[in-house]
Order: structure tokens, then C-alpha cells, then sequence
């Protein structure tokens, strides 16, 4: 007999949902950053850009917890280290992926792509375990697939050859499923049961640690010079931006991901995620004026369409039916 959800469970959703939050309050600032760039540093180039947005915010995070924590932040067991790594290296690589991705592809076909886990779990765990998770994950699934399609303005149409009917993949495309190959691997690994009596904020640091650590070498080997490295850190409304997307978007979102995520199952928290760009795109509709007049820089709002409407409540149907009965924890 299936029992109604904990309040353990229901409290493990809602902050689930408050990370996807703030990860969607992060595709503005990123966007700002990127317009900032192209402001300070117009001579540098866009795979600059694209890393120099993420190297700061986990250079800066690591920094905050070694000052709240000065004595015992980096102290994390060998387990802890090990867990830590492995989740900063599938976040960087998916990271590094999308972004470059990003150069090849349209951004709605970028949002749509990335969001593949969300299928790619439940399939992945039922192969695995050799085990039907049901019906209404299914659907779940197919309503999220959907609905990321509708939001993202995704039309298959444009992208399969006249006469043929086969898909065209070129180098974003790709590489911007491999991104969330890895992504699903960062999600996979924090349900990995020989990982469970780990501390969520140990391994958070050594994820940040390993992340920072990768991010600041490619920056370094992408900047045009050591000048291109210093400049942005002189502009307030850079420094501004940067705090932001570090201390909500960085240290609120993934230590809330790192201590909330393991009390579900992989299939539930795959579909959850798919709340993010949700919120984005409600963001994207009054922050964008607000930024620009901040920041000094043209970035208009977006307007409210049918696809979020639509998608949106597609997505969130998903989530509400995957709640009535949450697949159980083995």
C-alpha cells in the first residue's frame, strides 16, 4: 500500500523547488554579465565570456564558506572528498558543455535539449534495476518533455531535413546533450546510496573547490590578457551581479540541492528541475529593465506569450501528479 508523502518528503520539495528559484533569478544575472563583458572587454572572446561568468561566483563561494567556517570547511572525509569531486567534475563539464553549445545552437533549442534528463533518469534507473516505475511517471515524463518544448519555443519542424525526416545535429546540438548526460550524472550521484551518511555542506565546498579549480585555469587560458582577468572586478555593477549569482544562485541553490535532493528519489528531483526555467522566464518579464537602468547597459524585458503559459502549466501539471504519489525511496 502506498503512504502519502512524509512531511520530510513534502519539506525536501519545497526546497527543491526554492533552489530551482534562484537558479532562475541566475539566467538574468548571467545575461547581464555576458552584456557586461561585451562592455568592459569587447576585445575578449565569447568562450571568455561564457567561463568568466562562472569562475568568479565559485571562487567567491568557496571564499565565504572558508569565512564562516574557517577551521573545519575543507576538513571533509575521504568519502566526502570523493562524492565532492565527482559532483564538481560532472557540473563543470555539463556547464562547460551548454555553454559552448550555446555559440552553435538557438537558445530554445539549447533549454529544450538540456532538460533530456528528466527522461534520461527514469529510463537510466529502470534499465538499471531492470524495474517499470509506472504509468504516471511515464506521463509525468512526457508532460515535462512537452511542456520544456512549448516554453523554450522548440519547433522539430525546423530541425529535420526536407523530404527525409531525420533529426539535424550539428556540433551545439551535440554538445549540448552531452551537457546533460552529465548533469544527469551529478543528479544520479547524490543518490548513490554508499554516498548517504555524507554532510551535505562538506561535500558542497570540495564541489565548489573542484569547480573553482577548473573554471579559473580555463579562464586563464581564454583570457586575451592578465588585464581581461582584473577589469570586470573594477565595474560595481559586475561586483553587484556576481555577489548575487554566488551567494543565492551558487551557495543557496546547490546547498540546498546537496542536502534536500538525496531525501527523493532521482526521478522526482530529474522533474522538479524542470521548474527552472519556469522561473527564469517569469524573471526575464521586469528584472531585465531594472538591471539596465543599474547597470547601464540595453537589456529590454521579455513579454509574457502562450509558451509559458502553456509549457509552464505543462511542466507544472507534471510536478503535481508526481506529488499525489511520489515514487518511493528504496
Amino acid at each position: 500500500m502506498k503512504h502519502p508523502p512524509s512531511a520530510e518528503h513534502l519539506r525536501a520539495v519545497t526546497m527543491l523547488l526554492l533552489a530551482n528559484f534562484f537558479w532562475g533569478l541566475s539566467f538574468p544575472l548571467i545575461k547581464v554579465l555576458v552584456l557586461l563583458h561585451a562592455k568592459l572587454l569587447p576585445e575578449a572572446g565569447t568562450w571568455f565570456s561564457a567561463v568568466y561568468t562562472v569562475a568568479p561566483r565559485f571562487l567567491l563561494a568557496v571564499a565565504i564558506m572558508l569565512a564562516l567556517r574557517p577551521r573545519d570547511s575543507w576538513r571533509a572525509n575521504a568519502r566526502e572528498w570523493h562524492q565532492g569531486v565527482i559532483l564538481g567534475l560532472f557540473a563543470a563539464a555539463g556547464m562547460l558543455l551548454q555553454n559552448d553549445g550555446l555559440q552553435f545552437t538557438a537558445a530554445s533549442t539549447s533549454a529544450f535539449l538540456t532538460q533530456f534528463y528528466a527522461i534520461l533518469i527514469p529510463v537510466w534507473i529502470a534499465l538499471r534495476a531492470r524495474h517499470n516505475p509506472g504509468a504516471r511517471v511515464w506521463i509525468c515524463c512526457v508532460l515535462v518533455f512537452a511542456g520544456v518544448a512549448i516554453l523554450s519555443r522548440f519547433n522539430p519542424l525546423d530541425q529535420f531535413r526536407s523530404g527525409w525526416g531525420e533529426l539535424t545535429l550539428g556540433r551545439g546540438e551535440w554538445e549540448t546533450l552531452l551537457s546533460s548526460l552529465f548533469f544527469m550524472g551529478q543528479i544520479l550521484t547524490l543518490e548513490r546510496k554508499d554516498f548517504a551518511g555524507n554532510r551535505p555542506e562538506k561535500i558542497t565546498f570540495v564541489m565548489f573547490a573542484t569547480e573553482a579549480a577548473i573554471f579559473w585555469v580555463l579562464a586563464a587560458a581564454t583570457a586575451p590578457d592578465a588585464n581581461a582577468l582584473l577589469l570586470p572586478w573594477t565595474s560595481p555593477a559586475w561586483l553587484g551581479c556576481t555577489v548575487l549569482l554566488t551567494v543565492f544562485c551558487t551557495l543557496g541553490s546547490f546547498s540546498l540541492m546537496n542536502a534536500w535532493q538525496p531525501k527523493i528519489t532521482a526521478t522526482e528531483a530529474g522533474i522538479i528541475y524542470c521548474i527552472e526555467p519556469i522561473f527564469g522566464s517569469a524573471m526575464a518579464l521586469f528584472l531585465p529593465a531594472i538591471f539596465s537602468v543599474w547597470a547601464g547597459i540595453n537589456y529590454p524585458n521579455e513579454t509574457a506569450t502562450w509558451t509559458l503559459l502553456v509549457g509552464g502549466g505543462l511542466v507544472t501539471v507534471a510536478n503535481l501528479l508526481l506529488q499525489v504519489r511520489p515514487p518511493v525511496k528504496e
